[in-house]
């Protein structure tokens, strides 16, 4: 009957000067001098790990390997190479050598195999590689220098309601409370004229109770007195004897009285100013008056201003029609970008 040999410190045969323990049933990796074998026989440095398989005691006694003599007979440690005086093809410890590269090839392959997820994951269905996630900030507001007033940020006067622009002939006409400038007109000229229509006593078309134009002089004539002696016979025929389109919308003048014929400034220009009162065959009649001066533009071209308001309507008084005369005013005075027509009512003296 045999025992297995104790577990203890036993001469290294593979290391000379050196012991090995043995735990009992395998030899472990941990040595020590001789020298300190007289103070723990028996106590290893650590807990000992199982030895490679195929070392253990066997039936021999002290052999090449063991305690001491006095061991009993059939103990001690197998007559077998130490781990590390093995070959490669001895036993065990070769199916170690190949455990632990079986461990290691698993574990390369684990890694792999976590790489080559992450990597499909990071993909959209379509397989192409999904865009970075974004993280949305707020950024700063930009503030937009606000660039200095220039001149032309000033108001235009033609986009001025209270004021009718004449750019040909250089002038500005105040628009009364009441009136309107309109988009277009059968005399394709600068015009102003009341709001509200009505059907003209002729009965062919509709009719404006008062009307103001702006021309420039075709003849070659320049004295503004002249001027407006022949225009005035112009004006009158258009606003009560036949319009441009050959209407006779007051049935025709039937006489005509002179109200006022005089020299006045207009505009900063010495001018001429004639106004009739005309009697018609349908209807109330009316007035008419032609102004003329000498432009400030240009060559100085002469200017026609006609004014035409029907007689016996309250709104349109002669002080009205005198009011507006004294309100046109060379374009780019400072007077015309004030709204001079907002203080003009059919009530002004």
């Amino acid at each position: 009957m045999s025992y297995a040999t104790p577990p203890g410190w036993y001469p290294d045969t593979g290391a000379p000067g050196l012991e090995r323990w043995w735990d009992g049933t395998a030899w472990t990796a941990h040595t020590r001098p001789p020298a300190a074998a007289g103070s723990a026989p028996h106590q290893p440095p650590a807990p000992a790990q199982p030895g490679p398989a195929g070392f253990g005691p066997a039936e021999g006694g002290p052999g090449a390997f063991g305690p001491a003599a006095s061991a009993p007979a059939g103990f001690g440690p197998p007559s077998l190479p130490l781990p590390h005086q093995r070959g490669p093809h001895d036993g065990a410890g070769s199916g170690n050598r190949t455990k632990i590269l079986a461990v290691t090839l698993s574990g390369a392959l684990v890694l792999g195999a976590a790489v080559t997820g992450a990597i499909l994951l990071g993909r959209d269905e379509g397989g192409t590689p999904a865009a970075p996630a974004t993280t949305a900030s707020t950024s700063a507001p930009v503030t937009t220098p606000t660039p200095p007033a220039t001149a032309s940020d000033e108001t235009d006067p033609d986009e001025n309601p209270a004021v009718l622009v004449d750019q040909l002939n250089g002038v500005t006409v105040p628009v009364p409370q009441g009136w309107e400038k309109p988009k277009s007109s059968s005399s394709d000229v600068p015009t102003i004229r009341t709001v509200q229509s009505y059907d003209c006593p002729g009965g062919s078309s509709f009719c404006y109770h008062g009307m103001v134009t702006t021309h420039t002089a075709r003849s070659a004539e320049t004295d503004p007195k002249a001027l407006a002696e022949a225009d005035i016979v112009t004006a009158a025929d258009l606003a009560y004897e036949e319009d441009s389109l050959g209407r006779r919308n007051h049935g025709g003048i039937t006489a005509h009285k002179v109200l006022k014929a005089e020299r006045l400034s207009v505009a900063g220009r010495a001018g001429y100013l004639v106004r009739w009162q005309v009697t018609t065959g349908k209807g109330p009649g009316g007035y008419v008056q032609s102004v003329a001066f000498p432009s400030s533009v240009g060559s100085g071209t002469p200017v026609i201003v006609r004014l035409a308001f029907d007689a016996d309507v309250a709104e349109l008084p002669l002080s009205l029609m005198d009011t507006i005369t004294r309100g046109i005013r060379p374009l780019g005075d400072s007077a015309t970008s004030g709204g001079v027509g907002a203080s003009i009512s059919p009530s002004a003296r």
